[in-house]
């Protein structure tokens, strides 16, 4: 292969190859997200073949979306250190061998392993990679750029759906997983897209980057003395992890974190639960998969719609709030599921939920980047799919073995209603406590120094709320003089 060509850059170009990141993009969700999703379609098939109860089969599509986040750092790291298009080939062979392997198991416990591990592997170096580039070449249109991307699990659903029905119908589910691993293949198409993209760095972390590269460059010299080159390589080694993850200590982060391990244990369970509990109250299994490629073409409309609304000038600034407000209602779509028994009030059941769900997936990445920053990105989605994993693994047994000792669906989707709403909750109490820390520091640094009264139109003023929305006290008694921390 010829060496990569990386394309240099003050900015985000907000447009020309940038476009074509965002179509390698789609098909990467579309390959990786989508493909997981329809895995839910053979539930039904694995339990009849294998003669085995809903928690037993639930782990397959547990194990394949574990697998896939929590291998998202490792991702990161290939991408990193290797280039985007390495990592996301390389994943598209590994998911490809996954189902074509998973098409001659015998026992669950072969699917496991080929269709959970193999392939959720597979899926790990494609997936955060691909997502972290469509950031680095888009800024003022990130969301709407997000949005597009992020439809392809969406239209992947809608368009796979039906045809792994058929497939199923038609050729059994050994034929139908071979013929899937043969269309995720794709990856590797996708991944030739990923043209690299070098920069600005931000002003923040430019020395430290510099004395890290310095570092880094003492390390490949020889040195005549064993012990010294050994404390070289560690200092190097950590100077190198401590810039790629020095994200991990903001409180904004933290926040997020715990966040997504309750939004993450909330929406797994539906993809894995849907196609069944509409069959258990009497819909046929054409019409069962006809509710999950609804969820998938209104969840386009959620990518595109909010990705586009939160680009506008009125609603930049309340991304966050959007996020939250998006979890929180698929969080009530669960409560309401119970009691919805029948075709025409699951239509509308699917249009909202997968409406909202394909809002918060897009702001994702978005509010991840406005708290870490561009150049962590990568790393920084790495850990926030990585925090998807466990949620992922538990969530479809926990919600199995809730239906096989209750006989009902209801304990487990009140469970996952639940914890999406906490998952907002949490978030919207730590913004608030932030914004009354804020106002409470502006009103002592106004009490502190009056004339700080009179920069309120001044470029000044700007600075001062920058360093009262992101410092420390110390740094605000620093930016701001006459400032008293007492």
């Amino acid at each position: 292969m010829a060496k990569v060509n990386k394309s240099r850059s003050a900015s985000p170009p907000d447009g020309g190859w940038g476009w074509m990141i965002v179509a390698g993009c789609f098909l990467v969700t579309i390959c990786t997200r989508a493909v997981t999703r329809c895995i839910s379609i053979f539930f039904v098939e694995f339990q009849t073949y294998f003669a085995q109860d809903y928690s037993q089969t639930a782990w397959i599509h547990s194990i394949v979306d574990c697998v896939t986040m929590l291998c998202a750092p490792l991702g990161s790291v290939v991408s990193n250190h290797l280039s985007c298009q390495v990592g996301i080939m390389l994943g598209g062979l590994l998911a490809s061998t996954g189902f074509i392997l998973g098409s001659f198991a015998t026992s669950l416990k072969h699917l496991y392993l080929t269709l959970g591990v193999l392939t959720g592997l597979g899926f790990a170096l494609c997936y955060s990679p691909a997502i972290a580039m469509v950031g680095k070449y888009f800024s003022r249109r990130k969301a709407l750029a997000y949005g597009i991307a992020m439809s392809g699990s969406g239209i992947g659903t809608f368009i796979l759906a039906p045809v792994v029905q058929l497939l199923i119908e038609q050729f059994s589910w050994q034929g139908a997983l071979l013929i899937l691993g043969g269309f995720v293949l794709n990856l590797c198409v996708c991944g030739a897209l990923m043209r690299p993209i070098t920069l600005k760095e931000d002003p923040s972390s430019a020395e430290q980057n510099h004395v890290c590269r310095t570092q880094k460059e003492d390390c490949k010299q020889a040195s005549p003395y064993p012990p010294l080159a050994k404390e070289r390589v560690q200092t190097c080694l950590c100077c190198s992890l401590q810039q790629e993850y020095s994200f991990l200590l903001m409180p904004d982060f933290v926040v997020l974190s715990i966040s997504v391990l309750f939004m993450a244990y909330g929406c797994s369970p539906l993809f894995v639960y849907l196609v069944p509990y509409a069959l258990s109250v009497g819909v046929s299994h054409q019409q069962a998969a006809f509710l999950m490629s609804i969820l998938g073409v209104i969840d386009i409309v959620g990518n595109i719609t909010f990705g586009w609304l939160t680009d506008r000038r009125c609603l930049k600034n309340y991304r966050y709030v959007c996020y939250l407000f998006a979890v929180g209602l698929d969080g009530l779509c669960y409560l309401c599921l119970p009691m919805l028994q029948s075709l025409p009030l699951l239509v509308p059941f699917s249009c909202t939920f997968g409406y909202f769900d394909g809002a918060y997936v897009t702001l994702i990445p978005v509010v991840t980047a406005e708290i870490v920053g561009t150049n962590s990105l990568s790393s920084a989605l790495g850990v926030v799919y990585f925090l998807h994993a466990v949620p992922y693994l538990v969530s479809p047994p926990i919600a199995g073995w809730l239906v096989d000792k209750t006989g009902s669906y209801t304990a487990a989707f009140l469970l996952c209603g639940f914890s999406m709403i906490f998952s907002s909750v949490l978030l919207g109490f730590a913004r608030l406590i932030k914004r009354m820390k804020r106002t409470q520091l502006r009103f002592l640094a106004k009490e502190s120094d009056p004339k700080l009264q009179l920069w309120t139109n001044g470029s000044v003023a700007y600075s001062v709320a920058r360093e009262l929305d992101q410092k420390d006290e110390e740094s605000v008694a620093t930016a701001v003089p006459g400032y008293n921390l007492t």
